[in-house]
C-alpha cells in the first residue's frame, strides 16, 4: 500500500506527523529516509505531539531517545553517524520485541542491515523546495497497513 503527501511548510510537516501519530500502534517500525534537513526529525516531533510529548529532539549524538507517553513509548533512533556494523550493537530489535510496548522510528535506515520485514512504514522524504516536501509512504504488515489505511481515509476528509 502506498500514499504520497505534499507539504508546503514546516507547519504542514508537523501537521502530517501529528495525523500519522494518531494511527501508529505498538509494534510498528517507521523507517524515515531522506537527505539532511528534509524534515525527518520534524515529522517525528509531530508524531510525538500527537502522543502528548513536546520533548522530541534529534538523537544525532545520543543515537536513541525514548519518550514515554500515556499510550506507549516512542523510540527515536538516528543512525546517520553509524556504520552498518555499529547499528547491530544498538539492539534496535530489543525495542521491537521487548516487554515495553513501543513504536520505533529510525532515521537513516539504510545503515541498518537487517531491518524488520513486517509492520513497517517506510517514509521517504523528497525536498522539492526550501520548505516544501513530498512524503512517499508505503507499508508492509497488518499493523502498518492499518495505519496507512487510516491515514489515507483521514487525508480524504
Amino acid at each position: 500500500m502506498k500514499l504520497h503527501f505534499c507539504s508546503s511548510s514546516e507547519e504542514a510537516t508537523l501537521h502530517f506527523g501529528r495525523r500519522l501519530g494518531t494511527f501508529l500502534v505498538p509494534g510498528i517500525v517507521v523507517l524515515l529516509s531522506g537527505g539532511l534537513g528534509t524534515g525527518k526529525t520534524l515529522l517525528t516531533r509531530g508524531i510525538g505531539e500527537s502522543l502528548g510529548t513536546t520533548r522530541v529532539r534529534s538523537p544525532s549524538f545520543t543515537l536513541v531517545n525514548e519518550y514515554p507517553t500515556d499510550k506507549y513509548t516512542l523510540v527515536h533512533a538516528d543512525l546517520y553517524r553509524l556504520e552498518p556494523a555499529d547499528v547491530e550493537t544498538l539492539g534496535l530489535e530489543d525495542h521491537i520485541d521487548g516487554p515495553e510496548p513501543c513504536v520505533l522510528l529510525v532515521e537513516w535506515p539504510e545503515r541498518w542491515e537487517n531491518p524488520p520485514d513486517l509492520d513497517v512504514l517506510e517514509i521517504s522524504i523528497e525536498a522539492t523546495g526550501e520548505t516544501s516536501r513530498v512524503f512517499h509512504v508505503s507499508s508492509r504488515g497488518a499493523k502498518a497497513d492499518a495505519a496507512l489505511r487510516g491515514l489515507r481515509e483521514k487525508s480524504r476528509h
